[in-house]
């Protein structure tokens, strides 16, 4: 186990009925004139949208409105957003909707204090000192930007996605209601299944020894994600997969599975390439990249995908050949993407042979020395391109 200083001030507000709480909550945390920050016309008519008025006006908070947020959130509604919030004095951003309309708030609320191009923080050339808080509201599970300190961002401009993890991001609280997921298509609950699950397989990951309590933790995770998919995707309203579900999103990103190891996220590196490239939904591409990251690096370290075919997918080990059970493993996630309603290549979602080259030298380095991405294995620009065309 290596060395980690872990903190997590999220606040969470769990449950059915919990939502109209915001209002009191902003208040409670400082909040006097909010930007309330959302996606399309969704959560007005499920009911969300008049909920959440209806707290801040009972509650006297004054408030603005910033809709329009799309999936892969763009740098262009994020700079609208930042020139509101400074004509309109606001002090507290209200993120109503899903990792897209919370990542889209994050940048917001890093932009509006600092003088320059909040792109300069994705681009990692300044670094946040300050921020205008932000709470959520959830309404979609899958992305855990609800508990997280990371925000990701589209820049329409040369097609770039790109991370930003700072402590400022954490949201001071989240209300998370189950209930408020009950009308999503069933492929975007599929989407969000993916993305949480690949949260915690990426952490999973590591070469890091001696890790077998936070092993524990990941293993958990992904069992109780698969657990309950099947249950939720044969009955979207099923109150309580979907709540195991929206928490599970919540602890596979808040990095408690992830302290004490290394984990490895180039298969969201990828990823995000992807979905910048093409608009992909995220976790469509990630159900694509995944399988295709782990046939590309199995034979690193083959003992720990027999333990992830036998822990998580109860693969029978055959101890006499160690790779075919971890090939077993692969395939048994492939498998559990599919059930889910993901696609399983990128002739699926229009990417072609032709782009690879261009993606994989896009894709953004961990380690800019060494021009790699990625800690389980470190890959270069070539390494990903190869695993493109195991995913074409």
């Amino acid at each position: 186990m290596v060395n980690f200083d872990f903190k997590n001030p999220t606040r969470i507000v769990f449950g059915k009925g919990t939502i109209p709480q915001a209002g009191s909550l902003v208040k409670e945390h400082g909040g006097s004139k909010v930007l309330l920050h959302y996606g399309g016309g969704s959560i007005k008519k499920s009911g969300v949208y008049d909920t959440v008025v209806k707290s801040l006006t009972q509650a006297g908070i004054d408030f603005v409105e910033l809709g329009g947020v799309q999936p892969n959130p763009r740098l262009a509604l994020v700079k609208e957003g930042i020139k509101l919030c400074r004509e309109k004095n606001v002090d507290f951003i209200l993120a109503v909707g899903g990792g897209s309309v919370i990542d889209s708030a994050k940048a917001i609320g890093v932009g509006t204090p600092y003088d320059g191009d909040v792109w300069d923080f994705y681009l990692a050339t300044a670094v946040p000192q300050k921020n205008i808080p932000v709470a959520t509201v959830l309404t979609i599970s899958a992305a855990g930007s609800e508990m997280s300190n990371s925000s990701v961002i589209t820049n329409d401009d040369g097609k770039f996605k790109r991370f930003l993890d700072c402590p400022q991001n954490y949201p001071v609280f989240s209300i998370l209601d189950p209930e408020t997921t009950y009308s999503l298509p069933a492929y975007q609950v599929g989407c969000g299944i993916t993305d949480m699950f690949v949260h915690a397989f990426e952490r999973y990951f590591t070469t890091v020894k001696n890790v077998d309590l936070t092993d524990r933790l990941c293993e958990a995770i992904m069992k109780a994600i698969i657990n309950n998919a099947k249950r939720l995707m044969n009955n979207l309203q099923d109150y309580d997969a979907a709540a195991e579900i929206m928490w599970c999103g919540s602890l596979a990103h808040n990095n408690l599975a992830g302290t004490g190891r290394i984990g490895d996220f180039a298969s969201h590196m990828i990823e995000h390439e992807l979905s910048g490239f093409n608009d992909v939904a995220h976790g469509a591409g990630l159900a694509i990249v995944v399988p295709a990251w782990m046939k590309y690096t199995y034979k690193h370290d083959i003992p720990r995908f027999v333990q992830f075919a036998v822990r998580i997918f109860g693969v029978e080990e055959n101890f006499h050949n160690p790779e075919e059970t971890a090939l077993r493993g692969i395939e048994a996630l492939s498998e559990f993407f599919s059930s889910v309603g993901m696609p399983k290549t990128l002739k699926e979602i229009g990417i072609e042979e032709k782009d690879f080259a261009a993606i994989a030298k896009k894709i953004r380095k961990f380690d800019a020395a060494n021009d790699t991405t990625g800690n389980f294995l470190p890959l270069k620009s070539a390494d990903v391109e190869k695993i493109l065309q195991l995913a074409k």
